[in-house]
């Protein structure tokens, strides 16, 4: 075991996966309007926010993220473990006074910016490589630590005076890796890996006050997630495993994180381990400028609003955040063929022959990759004219054998398919069916309000509904 440099082949692996994992780290590192004063972002770090245990132990919050996924590796293979986070660094701004010192201030004016107090997000990460030999033993523990830090950057104005300072200001952290490997019982050499993520450090709240989230935050990790990689070997898929491991996979307990293979699609070596539910080889779409920060939009809608901020807003945005002013700089910058690819893309599609019919998919041309479909020349990919037989008000779809349409009541039971975090809340709620809807694809949905919903006659109004195919809802007696 060491924690040292990986190989350049695993580095270069991890590079791959990174562009993923970056999206991760800074999901939500600054919102839309990228302005430190917007009240969307005074309440950061949402995401993968591991806390000091005795802070933890007074909130919802936690204080460790636990992984369990199944691998093949083969002979005495190597695995390599890169945690990564970040580490909140407390920024204050500091006016430079006549008589000379500084003094702290709320805010301070530049001709192309405005410096205002912030939390910035430093990159930290811990490197772990182990042989199967030392995880089947006893597993192995690797504690780290980041030290406490002061640092100071002085302002300057356009004429190359000091007019202030900026102070930034590192808490202690401190926390530990824990590496774990059991071979199951089998016709395969299936191992299951655990990796377990702690905060450990022992700050505590001070006596006397209550639990303050932005004291307890410059000592957490932030956005913490986990690669894995195999030098030999390779990682089953816990979202579609084969038949013969589901019932070992269903064993597996992940607790405030998903693992999910990474890397270059059609490869198994490689997870990442995150606290955003993911698919399998998720990638950043090539239309995709740059990073963004704010995940909760669109690019296009994003890169619009931002490029029309007044003057005014982007100077706080450009002093907010050097990542922000990227924002503000890329926004600024795009040419109009660059947004014209914002505007959507096709992926696949599949020929419908007819009204419900199932999709069949289309043959590939020669020298397009095996996930593309072509439609022929002068096909339409969707017949207009074929709607002409649904009607979502009076149409029917059989359940459990009871026929549903608008009016009749269901019982919401979410299925495996959707990684929606709002369904959780949904699970086992009545809803009412407003609709029975058929996609270009002959798939039915059901467009349903929730029956103790106090805004579901405005989300009837305005036709916004909540949906959900078949096999999610069962039937309930009709109101």
């Amino acid at each position: 075991m060491s924690a040292t440099t990986f190989a350049p082949r695993t580095e270069a692996r991890f590079a791959v996966a990174r562009q993923v994992a970056d999206a991760v780290l800074f999901e939500g590192y600054v919102l839309y309007p990228y302005r430190a004063s917007a009240a969307k972002n005074r309440l950061r770090w949402q995401f993968g926010v591991l806390v000091p245990p005795a802070w933890g132990a007074e909130c919802e919050e936690h204080d460790f993220q636990h992984t369990e996924c199944l691998m093949e590796p083969r002979g005495n293979a190597t695995l390599a473990v890169e945690l990564r986070f970040l580490h909140a660094r407390r920024r204050t701004v500091q006016r430079a006074r006549p008589e000379g010192g500084f003094e702290t201030v709320p805010e301070l004016r530049l001709a192309d910016r405005v410096l205002m107090p912030w939390d910035e997000g430093a990159e930290e990460h811990v490197e772990v490589v182990a042989t199967m030999a030392e995880l089947a033993e006893d597993g192995l523990t690797v504690p780290f630590t980041r030290p406490a830090r002061e640092e100071t950057e002085p302002v300057l104005d356009e004429a190359g005076r000091t007019v202030g300072r900026l102070v930034r200001r590192c808490e202690e952290i401190s926390g530990a890796v824990r590496l774990s490997a059991r071979e199951l019982d089998g016709p395969y050499r299936v191992m299951r890996l655990t990796a377990v993520v702690e905060n450990t450090s022992t700050w505590t709240p001070p006596e006397g006050r209550s639990a303050d989230r932005d004291a307890a935050l410059p000592r957490s990790l932030v956005a913490a997630h986990l690669l894995l990689a195999l030098d030999a070997g390779s990682f089953l898929s816990m979202t579609d495993p084969p038949e013969w491991a589901k019932g070992a996979v269903a064993a597996c307990r992940n607790l405030h994180t998903w693992p999910v293979l990474a890397g270059e699609p059609g490869r198994a070596d490689l997870v990442l381990s995150s606290p955003i539910i993911l698919e399998d080889h998720p990638a950043i779409a090539p239309e995709s400028p740059g990073a963004l920060y704010d995940a909760t939009e669109i690019d296009e809608i994003l890169a619009l609003r931002t490029a029309a901020l007044t003057d005014e807003e982007k100077r706080e945005a450009r002093g907010t955040d050097d990542r922000a002013a990227a924002v503000i700089d890329l926004a600024d910058s795009l040419p109009p063929e660059v947004l014209e690819r914002l505007h959507g893309a096709v992926r696949g599609l599949r020929e419908v022959t007819g009204a419900g019919a199932p999709p069949a998919p289309l043959q590939a041309a020669p020298g397009m990759a095996d996930e593309s479909a072509v439609v022929p020349p002068d096909t339409p990919w969707w017949d207009p004219a074929g709607d002409a037989g649904f009607d979502p008000a009076r149409d029917r779809v059989v359940v459990d054998g009871r026929s549903l349409g608008a009016g009749s009541r269901v019982l919401l039971r979410p299925g495996h398919r959707r990684t929606d975090a709002q369904d959780l809340f949904l699970q086992g709620r009545s809803a009412k069916v407003e609709a029975v809807l058929h996609d270009v694809d002959g798939q039915v949905h059901l467009a349903v309000t929730v029956e103790d919903d106090p805004g579901a006659d405005i989300r009837r109004e305005q036709g916004r509904f909540l949906y959900f195919q078949p096999d999610e809802v069962s039937p309930l007696e009709d109101a």
